[in-house]
């Protein structure tokens, strides 16, 4: 009998390129540009999706080949100079020497990116028409700025071509150039570039053309495009097949990447990049009818995260490749775990869009699980087992003391793990009762095969005290014992419950709340989704210009979407000043903070949400004992070396990490526990 995911192992092969399986990335723009060049941390971060076997991953989402399409935003790659070539093969080299292939996504955004930045040129589009994500209103093009810019592209691909890369995609999906033409959302031209989709068609058919004539038949160009635009005065299914057949028969593209829907704003960017909240593969059907109908091979993304997902698309016939973006995020050695029988051990991505998210913010992508991925140059994704192998102890089995005993473990010392509640997780158990957040219990359950399979001494329902702890004769202590919830120093705060109390269901909601929301992250719009679905009338109150203001671009929509929905009042810029009773209800005193005028609520109950404060108390009393007093070398830490703790006979290194140090997010209490523990 054969392996379920056989079809995920077969070769696919494009003209001259064979690639070695069909599992890709797609491209993408994870900020890690440099000066508009793809150098080492960009080519690692690839290189090792290469490592893990990855048959294809594509690099460079968003690469620019005009100087008013600017790679500065979301350090992009610029591909509109011959400097960008060196890059691309020494890029080209470091891929192909793990055994796959490498491609680029080469664009022009048009409107979508923004004037004042790099060249402050205008941006450019078909019509003057404003985008509501980047807000942009740019020129219409001319005749002369259209040859321009297809000479800009078939500049870019000789640049790929002469750089080693096996290939390159053109993109005319999420708004950029070509599918700004395409659309009459964007296209309200009435020149022989706009009206009838032929009309429409004739800029992307051109940049087509002259790719081609240039690059001959042999080089490898494929289109990302969407397969239907999802909205009513936008690209029809039956128009996004038109143009793939078209382009497809002519001989102009050698792959269809397609994707579902569109990215003008920000509830469309939501669904175009699906988080937790969407089903797995939502618009794998449109893709599957779209292959039915093309000679060309069908790629695919989105929110395809897992291998039973991804063999079926293709071994199905829904696609040829089927790319694993995200997933590959969280862990790029997908393809070598599943060919070495360990599919169990994959760390699956949960749908968080932290990665994303950070992006949207101006940040470099990061996983909200996997703290190596990005830096690779300076924390491997492989532990290397210590030279001396020595007793540790962890307290708190949350994300951070789960990472921390699981990179201990690897590196080969002795680990009890010690938890006060009955089962691991910690704050993630608490965040994964919102109404469309479970998924984040993936995080701590792999932890926790992990390290159950590294032979760490779990101990759950067990208070861990100076006592017992001293008994164990450690070398290492790691403090991993999380927060608890703070009041926010609110005067009267005691006659107000908190967020996690609605969460866990240990407090039921009342007919009438105020949520209070100091923080801006997702508890407290996940504790309003939860109290107004059970019936109570939320208002959600925030002293930010908007609720949840520290929620990433992925993420937001879906919570004002459900919020809207269910009725919530939102309203900004009041700061709760105090609480008090008036018989069994309750009174929050705000103020606005522009006015300071003061108004009230009379509510049956008032909810808190100011973020955690450390639950240290087991630290202070073991802090005098341990050999270092708990001090942590900062210089060490950030450069990858090991703490010198100074070691006296029957003492032991102290140290915290996570939530136990600060109230920060579950990537911060991975990254504490990676960073500290791969080298102790």
């Amino acid at each position: 009998m054969g392996s379920p995911y056989e079809a995920l192992l077969r070769p696919l092969t494009i003209k001259g390129l064979t690639i070695r399986n069909r599992i890709m990335s797609t491209s993408h723009a994870p900020s890690y540009g440099d000066a508009g060049r793809p150098k080492d941390r960009y080519q690692l971060y690839h290189a090792e999706k290469a490592k893990g076997g990855i048959g294809l991953t594509m690099f460079g989402g968003s690469s620019s080949v005009s100087p008013d399409s600017p790679a500065s935003p979301w350090n992009q790659i610029s591909v509109a100079d011959d400097g960008v070539i060196p890059y691309f093969q020494e890029f080209a080299a470091r891929v192909h020497g793990h055994g796959a292939a490498l491609m680029i996504q080469l664009t022009h955004m048009g409107r979508r990116t923004r004037w004042d930045t790099e060249n402050w040129l205008p941006t450019v589009s078909p019509s003057p028409v404003r985008e509501p994500a980047s807000r942009s209103i740019p020129k219409q093009l001319e005749r002369w700025d259209m040859e321009r810019i297809i000479a800009d592209y078939v500049s870019a691909v000789r640049r790929c071509r002469e750089g080693g890369l096996d290939g390159c995609e053109i993109s005319a999906a999420h708004g950029h150039l070509l599918d700004q033409f395409w659309s009459p959302s964007v296209n309200r031209r009435t020149d022989e570039y706009g009206g009838s989709l032929e009309n429409r068609m004739r800029f992307g058919m051109e940049v087509f053309e002259a790719i081609r004539r240039d690059v001959g038949e042999d080089y490898i160009v494929g289109i990302r495009m969407s397969a239907d635009e999802l909205i009513d005065d936008g690209l029809s299914f039956e128009d996004c097949l038109t143009i793939a057949k078209t382009l497809s028969q002519a001989g102009l593209v050698d792959f269809v990447d397609l994707l579902g829907g569109q990215a003008r704003d920000h509830m469309a960017h939501a669904i175009i990049l699906p988080n937790m909240a969407f089903p797995v593969a939502p618009f794998l059907p449109l893709v599957s009818a779209f292959r039915a109908e093309l000679d060309v091979p069908v790629f695919h993304a989105q929110r395809i995260m897992d291998l039973a997902t991804a063999s079926r698309a293709v071994a199905d016939g829904h696609v040829d490749m089927v790319a694993m973006t995200r997933a590959h995020i969280a862990d790029p050695h997908i393809v070598n775990k599943l060919m070495a029988d360990k599919a169990d051990d994959i760390r699956q991505c949960v749908g968080a869009g932290y990665c994303i998210d950070r992006i949207y913010a101006g940040k470099d992508a990061l996983c909200i699980q996997n703290a190596s991925t990005g830096r690779e140059a300076t924390l491997p994704h492989d532990v290397a087992r210590a030279d001396t192998h020595l007793k540790t102890v962890v307290i708190g089995a949350g994300p951070a003391g789960l990472e921390a005993a699981r990179v201990l473990a690897l590196r080969g010392h002795e680990v009890v793990l010690i938890e006060r509640e009955a089962l691991a997780g910690g704050q993630l158990l608490t965040a994964s009762k919102a109404t469309w957040r479970e998924a984040l219990t993936g995080i701590t359950r792999w932890l926790v095969q992990q390290v159950q399979k590294l032979g760490v001494d779990l101990r759950l329902g067990t208070e861990a005290t100076v006592e017992t702890i001293l008994a164990e004769a450690p070398d290492i202590v790691v403090v991993a014992t999380g927060g608890y919830p703070s009041d926010g120093w609110i005067k009267g705060a005691e006659l107000a419950q908190n967020t996690w109390e609605i969460l866990n269901g240990s407090v039921e909601p009342a007919e009438t709340v105020l949520i209070y929301d100091g923080l801006g992250q997702h508890q407290a719009v996940s504790c309003a989704e939860v109290m107004a679905k059970r019936g109570a009338k939320v208002e959600l109150v925030t002293l930010d210009r908007a609720v949840g203001e520290e929620v990433g671009g992925t993420n937001f929509p879906v919570h004002l979407r459900e919020l809207y929905r269910l009725d919530v009042i939102m309203t900004p810029n009041l700061t709760l000043t105090e609480i008090y009773g008036e018989g069994n209800k309750r009174v929050a005193v705000l103020r606005n903070d522009y006015t300071l005028e003061e108004e009230e609520r009379l509510v049956d109950q008032i909810v808190l949400e100011f973020g955690t404060l450390p639950n240290d108390a087991l630290y202070f009393a073991l802090r005098e004992q341990s050999a270092n007093k708990g001090k942590l070398d900062l210089e060490a830490l950030i450069d990858g070396r090991p703490q010198m703790a100074s070691s006296t006979e029957g003492q032991f290194a102290l140290y915290r990490i996570g939530d136990a140090v600060a109230g920060r997010n579950v990537h911060a209490a991975i990254y504490d526990a990676k960073r500290l523990c791969r080298v102790l």
